[in-house]
């Protein structure tokens, strides 16, 4: 009798066994789930995280990204404080103009009711560069979130329709201008990367106008980028 009883026991050792063993592969499934979530986690807050760390960038007043040129800055209404190329890659340039003379299109962007500037105007009689928004920061001068987020404006001073506005001396500083910016960001020397704001999607404008001189500017920007 005592044999008889001893084997229910053995049974009911290895029953208990097999339940604690799914209950640990259960519970170790549903541990290794949420490890696999936290790690997805965690891989989409480092790859997404620092679309919003530009605010905290530190910065001087008054520094400016290209030598030689004039801190005349924008109203902070005209463009968005950012960390680029840290939040934003930047792979284009966007070539303005603005329809109106130098000091005129500097009053304009310090207009905090205006809503657009440009990061850089350059003056046609000596080609003279004022920086109005740091390349950091998403200036409000494509008409395009995208391109604005992706790029960096450059507003020329003059009429699409006024040929005498584009002097030798503006479009070798804009060259080096542009050269400079290629070189810290990488980006190509060509019509690809190189635009008028006329080719952003989603925008009707002349500007820079029939007028520019492409071939001519690219191959001053080649050649300024050495």
């Amino acid at each position: 009798m005592g044999e008889h009883s001893a084997e229910p026991d053995r049974g009911d050792r290895e029953e208990r066994r097999r339940r604690l063993t799914r209950r640990t592969l259960l519970a170790g499934g549903a541990a290794g789930a949420i490890g696999v979530g936290g790690f997805a986690a965690r891989d989409t807050l480092s790859r997404w995280w620092w679309r919003y760390s530009g605010t905290e960038t530190p910065r001087e007043e008054g520094e400016v990204d290209h030598p030689g040129a004039e801190w005349i800055p924008a109203s902070s209404a005209n463009y968005r404080r950012a960390s680029r190329p840290r939040d934003y890659a930047i792979d284009r340039v966007v070539i303005h103009m603005p329809e109106a003379t130098y000091p005129i299109t500097l009053r304009v962007f310090q207009d905090p009711g205006h809503g657009a500037a440009a990061h850089y105007v350059l003056r046609s009689d000596d080609g003279h560069v004022a920086q109005l928004a740091r390349e950091l920061d998403v200036a409000y001068h494509a008409g395009n979130r995208a391109f604005n987020e992706r790029s960096i404006g450059i507003e020329h001073e003059g009429w699409a329709d006024d040929p005498s506005y584009l002097t030798d001396v503006m479009y070798e500083s804009s060259a080096r201008l542009v050269a400079g910016i290629c070189d810290r960001y990488g980006i190509p020397v060509d019509r690809e990367h190189i635009v008028g704001h006329n080719e952003v999607p989603d925008v009707i404008r002349t500007c820079p106008g029939p007028h520019w001189d492409w071939d001519r500017y690219l191959e001053l920007v080649a050649g300024a980028a050495g």
